[in-house]
């Protein structure tokens, strides 16, 4: 019943600003309890997608007050945007916090981290016929930059809002051997950058390397215009 409501108030059937449905049409229409309609509103709340008020019931709240890392929201959200632009802007995020990780990646990193990345690198040159393989090694690259910064809170971030998107193919996009090829080229001059402790360099080429390799598995779908700077 909460995924079916979060779908229904992302997609518009119950609009910003207008009240959900009174406890007794909901129990009606999901054939569930008034105390099940009740723990479902409360996680809606919990999630930004509604306001309740005493005396004037519940009121769908506008978009700006949704929680977009929340798994149910984001999903519904990225299924419902036929311009990509709630993706492009994940991107966006994900290659703000990503640059600045490798940035000072560049300058923590120790031996160990550099072999490993190193090591992930020249598999992922092997690995190019496999995308399966392939992305899967490509996020363990992305995933040793991130914890070489130190930085818990931002790591914490890119990986939940990766993990809502991993496996959804407007996301991941094409998969043919040219751009896995392509996309290691970007992983390369990421090593080569923070293995030669050029912080401003990691941090250009991972920004780079996010941007392109999106801008490839994009479907075309709307502007690519949020993410230019």
């Amino acid at each position: 019943m909460t995924a079916e409501l979060v779908e229904r108030i992302v997609g518009g059937q119950h609009p910003s600003g207008t009240p959900l449905p009174p406890e007794p049409i909901l129990c009606e229409t999901f054939s569930v309890s008034r105390t099940v309609v009740r723990e479902a509103v409360k996680i809606l709340q919990e999630k930004g997608l509604v306001q309740v008020r005493q005396g004037s019931g519940t009121t769908v709240t506008p978009p700006s007050m949704w929680d977009m890392l929340d798994e149910l929201v984001l999903g519904a959200t990225i299924a419902q945007d036929d311009t990509l632009a709630i993706l492009d802007d994940l991107v966006v995020t994900r290659r703000v916090l990503e640059s600045d990780m490798a940035n000072v990646a560049a300058r923590l990193a120790d031996p160990e981290t550099l072999q490993r990345l190193r090591d992930l690198v020249d598999r992922m040159d092997e690995m190019v016929d496999d995308h399966v393989a392939y992305h899967d090694h490509d996020r363990a690259f992305h995933d040793t930059v991130m914890q070489a910064s130190g930085n818990r809170i931002a790591r914490g971030v890119v990986r939940s809002l990766e993990s809502q998107v991993v496996n959804t193919a407007r996301y991941m996009g094409r998969t043919e051997r040219a751009l896995c090829v392509a996309s290691n080229e970007g992983h390369r001059r990421i090593y080569d950058r923070i293995a030669a402790q050029d912080p401003d360099g990691a941090a250009e080429a991972m920004f780079a390397h996010i941007t392109e390799a999106w801008l490839v598995r994009r479907d075309g779908s709307g502007s690519p215009a949020r993410l230019q700077r």
